[in-house]
């Protein structure tokens, strides 16, 4: 019997010899888009119009991205280049191309605030409500950088203000924590809910006095925001003022109907977190204005219980007048 070598025929051999050779040459062919793709989208951040041209009549992915997905024309927008966002949308850039995190050239242009490219963007396709890896829109990302003609633009274009990303916060939660007055008054104008909760029962108010943003508390407050709305823990927006020891934000809650010895779920009144803030300031202004020292929480204790475990002597001698 004639034995047979178990290696590979001639015939395979060559078949595989070829393939190997194709792959070959595909890999060369990738480096080279990759590299002239690398080309493109530097000659659009830098608005370098001519390359571009030359570089897209030779064949070049007018789409090639990087390793995170960015375009030539997500460059562009980026970097304010109007003319070459004009140029690359008319060779025929995907406007709603979108990188890992899930951005397109309408959010990059909501994050950078050039309303006029949005506007280009807009008029050539650009989706409203495609979201960022985040939950963001565009609407939302504009808001939470308080740029108020953009956003006025967006919600012109039909963006839903009471969209909400998975936290549960919209826009105008993001322009309230932001500090964003201007942004949250053009928000609610056009439909957005003022109070309206996250998934932590917050409302734009609450968050507003978290921060200290005594613009947007003024501004929500004058527009018909719930004054006493709590979040799950039963806080308000004053208990979160006191706690933060935002004077001028709790003076303003407490003009505007607050109720002074409304208590958490804890019992936790805005009096006590005063004395947590070690704010002197702040307790003789609850004080005076109604504030109950002999409240207790769930735990029994009063305010001036956790300001003689604090040492806080100048707190006390007011708790005890």
């Amino acid at each position: 019997m004639i034995q047979h070598n178990p290696g590979k025929s001639p015939i395979m051999t060559r078949i595989l010899a070829t393939a190997l050779l194709a792959l070959l040459f595909c890999t060369t062919t990738l480096a080279a888009d990759s590299q002239e793709g690398k080309e493109l989208r530097i000659a659009a951040s830098l608005g370098d119009d001519e390359t571009i041209v030359k570089l897209l009549d030779k064949g070049v992915d007018v789409d090639a991205t990087n390793q995170f997905g960015k375009t030539a024309l997500m460059m562009a927008v980026e970097n304010d280049n109007m003319e070459t966002v004009a140029l690359l949308l008319s060779r025929g850039a995907d406007v709603n191309a979108r990188t890992v995190a899930g951005c397109t050239a309408l959010t990059f242009a909501a994050e950078n605030g050039h309303p006029a490219i949005s506007a280009l963007l807009l008029e050539r396709g650009a989706h409203l409500y495609d979201r960022t890896r985040a939950g963001w829109d565009a609407l939302m990302i504009a808001s939470r950088y308080g740029i108020t003609d953009m956003v006025e633009q967006l919600l012109y274009k039909g963006a839903d203000p009471k969209a909400s990303d998975k936290h549960g916060q919209n826009a105008l939660m993001m322009a309230a924590e932001k500090g964003h007055a201007e942004t949250c008054e053009m928000l609610v104008k056009h439909g957005a809910n003022i109070n309206s909760t996250d998934k932590n029962g917050s409302t734009p108010l609450i968050l507003a006095a978290d921060r200290g943003q005594d613009q947007v508390v003024e501004t929500l407050l004058r527009l018909g925001a719930d004054v006493n709305a709590r979040d799950h823990d039963g806080a308000t927006a004053l208990i979160w003022a006191a706690g933060s020891g935002h004077y001028r934000v709790t003076k303003l809650l407490l003009e505007h109907g607050a109720d002074v010895n409304l208590a958490d779920n804890d019992g936790i009144t805005p009096l006590m977190e005063a004395v947590s803030s070690s704010s002197r300031d702040l307790v003789e202004l609850l004080l005076d204005q109604g504030a109950d020292p002999s409240r207790k929480d769930h735990q029994g204790r009063t305010a001036l219980d956790l300001a003689k475990k604090r040492h806080l002597e100048g707190i006390t001698d007011l708790l005890q007048r």
